[in-house]
């Protein structure tokens, strides 16, 4: 980053004077002496792809010049956008860069223009009828060639503030020798109306105002702010849900909110960003963000309002049974976003331990891209949060959805995607009764499902962790999950991360063994205190329509005495029509 040119905290006179003699010599641009307007084409080297465009307006003393863009603006453009203005003035060796939204929202920083590249000049050549000097530098590791030439009668421009201390008028910039910017046109004319004012909005230092404009394009929906997830059995559950209410349900280990979320262009990538404290509880739990799909007359709310026993029933071969785990004629399981597992006490408990060479974290942080997902996240939605524990305090969580744009232009209705809940064994409703997903031990999981006509692309997003907190536990102990297509073996996977140590410092809570380990630090399947687990995609690209089964078996280890193992899978069909 540059330096600023002025020091916009103290100096406000200084402020007002530059921009009283930088409207003085824009207002210079309506004499008699011509101006030039330049265009500037941007593309890829034999590539076929779209080509912007930049206008630099000159004045003829050499003094001023404005980059703006050149392209035409969105019909129907995405909220958060902004007209970007650089202003350069020679005379004072400043840049200023402009954020506009409205008459009533304007943002600007300032910099210095001499400051940052250093040049080599390489030669002098003609290219596209002017005569150039060719000079090079390096710009954030890019290769930069820059052609430039005196030929306008000795005016100054570029469609770039980075190189606007070379003299001259750059012809070309050509970025590692597969990017160009080229002068395509230029133009005299005369008689225009000022193009700066002696406003510029709010100034902002350089480094915020990039954040600020990459902020204004992202979509964000609050779900949960410093929410509660704890155990309370006084709670009182609601049987009504309002709009825009944060409700406890299953003894307060559940909090639910139904919100109206609008549909947005297919082309938005969306993430679920989340943030866990410990309120009270020092260990690391499961936790797992859901939406509820409630087009079937039976669905998971009924069992949230009344009573688990409401769901569909999955029997074991032991006789044990387990509540609405999977795809049933009128019945789809919870549709998982995001599987988290909180860390050991962090925040509540990092006053009570100390690390001589680390600093405890303030929070855990989980972010995990959902967008295969946004047929859930539209209309009407029940968004739920759970955190297993049997603490008073609990924790507390903030949760967003975030929508980060690929494309300027909002169209809705081109959305292709088909999902298809198969299975979901967290038994989000611990509290309540519903059983753990120990049935592995002498069972498989089977559901059957319709492939639709007309999908293009078909995939597996698969989520599984083994549970089992003693020695020879299951979340000590490798095991590969099956997963079977029309009864033929057709994916093997084994759930395991080795990695856990890397988030020592997110669990003050953790216990200290003999040996300099922390119980934090040792490998788990499929996740870690204080991370989130990573869906896994499975390609069944092909699988004719029709009925299918799908099959997931995994070698569950043995009980022992009162302890046992258990595995949280979830599966979602995602495919494209």
């Amino acid at each position: 980053m540059y330096l600023c040119a002025f020091n916009f905290a103290k100096r406000n006179t200084m402020i007002k004077r530059a921009f009283i003699f930088l409207v003085t010599v824009i207002l210079s641009f309506c004499t008699a002496n011509a101006q030039y307007r330049l265009i500037y084409e941007s593309f890829a080297i034999g590539g076929s792809g779209d080509t912007s465009r930049t206008l630099v307006a000159t004045s003829p003393n050499q003094n001023a010049a404005l980059i703006s863009s050149a392209d035409p603006e969105e019909a129907n453009p995405i909220p958060g956008i902004a007209k970007h203005f650089t202003y350069i003035d020679y005379g004072r060796d400043t840049v200023f860069y402009q954020l506009y939204y409205s008459k009533d929202e304007q943002y600007f920083t300032g910099y210095s223009l001499n400051k940052g590249n250093e040049y080599t000049l390489e030669k002098t050549e003609k290219l596209n009828g002017y005569n150039c000097k060719k000079y090079t530098t390096t710009l954030f590791s890019n290769k930069m060639e820059i052609w430039v030439t005196e030929d306008l009668k000795k005016h100054r421009a570029t469609p770039s503030a980075s190189f606007g201390n070379l003299p001259g008028v750059i012809v070309q910039i050509t970025r590692n020798g597969n990017t160009t910017t080229r002068l395509a046109k230029v133009e005299k004319y005369k008689d225009v109306e000022p193009i700066i004012t002696d406003n510029l909005g709010q100034y902002t230092d350089r480094r915020a105002i990039n954040n600020l404009e990459k902020e204004k394009l992202v979509i964000t929906i609050p779900v949960f702010h410093d929410a509660q997830i704890c155990f309370n059995p006084k709670l009182e559950k609601s049987r009504t849900i309002p709009f825009d209410t944060v409700l406890p349900y299953s003894n307060g280990t559940i909090i639910l909110k139904r919100i109206n979320l609008k549909q947005l262009p297919s082309h938005y990538q969306i993430f679920a960003e989340l943030t866990e404290q410990s309120n009270g509880d020092a260990y690391d739990r499961t936790g797992s963000i859901f939406v509820i799909p409630t087009s079937q007359r039976t669905n998971f709310l009924n069992a949230l309002i009344d009573s688990v026993g409401v769901l569909p029933v999955f029997t074991d071969k032991n006789g044990e049974q387990y509540q609405g785990i999977k795809l049933e004629r009128n019945y789809t399981p919870l549709v998982e976003l995001v599987r988290f597992f909180t860390p050991f006490g962090v925040k509540h408990f990092n006053q009570y331990r100390s690390l001589n060479d680390k600093e405890w974290e303030d929070a855990a942080y989980y972010k995990q891209d959902v967008s295969d997902l946004r047929q859930y996240l539209q209309g009407d939605v029940y968004i739920g949060a759970f955190i297993g524990n049997y603490d008073g305090g609990g924790h507390k969580i903030s949760l967003d959805l975030k929508a980060y744009p690929e494309s300027y232009e909002w169209k809705t209705g081109d959305e292709n995607l088909w999902t298809l809940p198969l299975f979901n064994t967290c038994n989000v409703m611990e509290m309540s009764g519903q059983n753990y997903g120990k049935f592995f031990e002498t069972d498989s999981l089977t559901v059957t499902f319709n492939v639709p006509e007309g999908l293009t692309s078909l995939r597996l997003r698969y989520l599984s962790t083994g549970h089992g907190g003693w020695d020879s536990g299951d979340e000590f102990v490798p095991k590969e999950n099956v997963i079977l297509i029309d009864g033929q073996p057709r994916f093997h996977h084994t759930p395991w991360r080795s990695d856990c140590g890397t988030f020592r410092t997110y669990n003050p809570a953790s216990g200290n063994f003999w040996n300099g380990m922390s119980s934090s630090d040792y490998s788990r399947s499929g996740w870690c205190p204080g991370t989130a687990t990573q869906p896994v995609y499975f390609d069944l690209t092909g699988l004719t329509p029709g009925e299918h089964t799908i099959t997931i078996a995994i070698p569950q280890g043995q009980r022992e005495g009162t302890y046992f193992s258990a595995w949280n899978v979830s599966g979602v069909l995602v495919g494209r029509k």
